[in-house]
């Protein structure tokens, strides 16, 4: 059973209605007001299944499902634009970048030949500069330096 119910009124159907039908709008916007569109559940519009929706908008039925979330929850403008994306902090800090450079430029440990990425992660974990780290963490610390380890 779906949890949230799409009911539009006159007013909001006429506003999606013409968003669909403009050349001149964003093809999220348009996409996303045709789906709600879709799931409308007022009286003598046919009921489209999420399944339904989702195929004929050439979504994901989980889209589908938190499109009429926002909708119910956050409001029609919420609705027809892009969820807002919440930074993530950074992993490794200036001072910890600064400490990974200087380890790359110094001298590799005995029996290799130059610090490798993975040989790095390695070291960086092992002197406790960061809790846990991957290579590609390291590769993108040491793109934004001249010292290159390899």
């Amino acid at each position: 059973m779906k949890k949230y119910i799409v009911r539009l009124s006159a007013g909001e159907r006429i506003q999606l209605q013409q968003l669909v039908d403009k050349g001149t709008v964003a093809a999220y916007r348009r996409k996303h007001a045709q789906v709600l569109l879709w799931a409308d559940q007022a009286e003598g519009a046919p009921a489209w299944t999420d399944r339904q929706i989702a195929d004929a908008a050439r979504m994901n039925v989980r889209t589908v499902e938190l499109l009429r979330q926002r909708l119910v929850e956050d409001g029609l403008t919420a609705a027809l634009e892009r969820k807002k994306q919440t930074p993530k902090p950074p992993k490794i800090d200036g001072a910890q970048q600064a400490k990974i450079t200087a380890l790359a430029c110094s001298q590799p440990p005995a029996g290799h030949a130059r610090w490798s990425l993975r040989l790095l992660a390695d070291k960086v974990v092992e002197l406790q500069i960061v809790e846990s780290v991957g290579k590609d963490a390291i590769r993108e610390v040491l793109k934004k330096t001249n010292c290159v380890p390899t």
